[in-house]
């Protein structure tokens, strides 16, 4: 035993808190996935000419950004059931974790996209390309190179955030040491071990977005 931290019993109870890491690790990405597309049409309609687009796009994101996700978790798995709705803790995560991902993805897609030069549109349509195909084929490639380093700071956010998701019983890391802690009566030496598991976890995200850049910079001149 190391004064507050014992070894012993974390090692003792590393396998029961490594089995909230498939979850911890699902919720994330099909969260993320949530928000990548839904972030990417809320810019396209954040740029868009239409006020009836634009302005429920910018009160969507104000929404999103001014409140706390907690609280939206709470809404979704205890207040729903009131009015009829009910979600399993796990589809609560996803949907609240996704839906508040997707205002900040949509900011760093508006800024992306804007930071391509309006030239690039002009020309794409001299050649007779409509607006999805200058989308897809010109704009979005260029814009995803400038998008990588942000969209991965927002994924490191939302793997760390995935920890609240313990409030509402789903079985991922925090709520599998919280369990551990209980048994133990030695919560902070468990909650150490989290800590301990989220950091490679985050390392290895941070490797695979400089993988990206490496690769997306070879399109870039």
């Amino acid at each position: 035993m190391l004064g507050f931290f014992d070894v012993e019993l974390a090692i003792e109870n590393l396998p029961l808190i490594l089995t909230g890491l498939p979850m911890t690790i699902m919720v994330s990405f099909l969260a993320m996935g949530i928000g990548l597309v839904l972030g990417l049409l809320i810019a396209l309609a954040r740029n868009a000419n239409f006020r009836l687009l634009r302005w429920p796009a910018r009160v969507y994101i104000s929404f999103m950004r001014g409140t706390p996700i907690l609280v939206f978790l709470y809404i979704l798995y205890f207040g729903l059931p009131y009015a009829g709705v009910n979600f399993s803790g796990f589809q609560a995560a996803v949907i609240g974790f996704g839906l508040n991902s997707a205002a900040y993805i949509a900011e760093v897609n508006r800024s992306s996209l804007n930071s391509v030069d309006h030239g690039q549109w002009e020309s794409a349509y001299s050649l007779g390309l409509s607006y999805r195909q200058a989308l897809t084929g010109i704009i979005l490639p260029q814009s995803a190179r400038i998008a990588i380093p942000p969209l991965t700071n927002i994924f490191l956010d939302l793997v760390k955030a995935t920890s609240l998701a313990a409030v509402i019983t789903v079985p991922e890391l925090l709520q599998k040491a919280q369990i551990a802690g209980g048994r133990s009566f030695d919560m902070f030496t468990m909650y150490i071990v989290v800590a301990l598991i989220y950091w490679p976890l985050c390392i290895a995200i941070s490797y695979f977005q400089e993988r990206l850049e490496k690769r997306y910079s070879r399109y870039v001149s």
